[in-house]
């Protein structure tokens, strides 16, 4: 039984792939991960893993709260009679 979440990730892989590629991370992190993995330090890896993911669940969530707010703005008849 393969991993639903392997799946997932070759999924956007394969969608975003090309464009995250292109994307720089700040400096110092590509080393700073690159130095944990040599380490074999899961522990921080799946903090940072756990962090991002928490983050984007924030953005996503106030992206849809906002959304939803501006899909039920509330328009009252105008009172103004010719």
């Amino acid at each position: 039984m393969t991993n639903p979440y392997t799946e997932w990730f070759e999924q956007l892989r394969a969608e975003y792939g090309e464009q995250l590629a292109a994307m720089p991370l700040p400096e110092g992190l590509p080393e700073h991960l690159r130095a944990l993995i040599h380490q074999g330090d899961e522990e921080a890896i799946q903090f940072m893993i756990k962090l991002a993911w928490q983050f984007g669940a924030q953005v996503g969530y106030a992206a849809g709260t906002k959304h939803e707010e501006a899909r039920t703005v509330v328009s009252r008849p105008s009172r103004v009679q010719a």
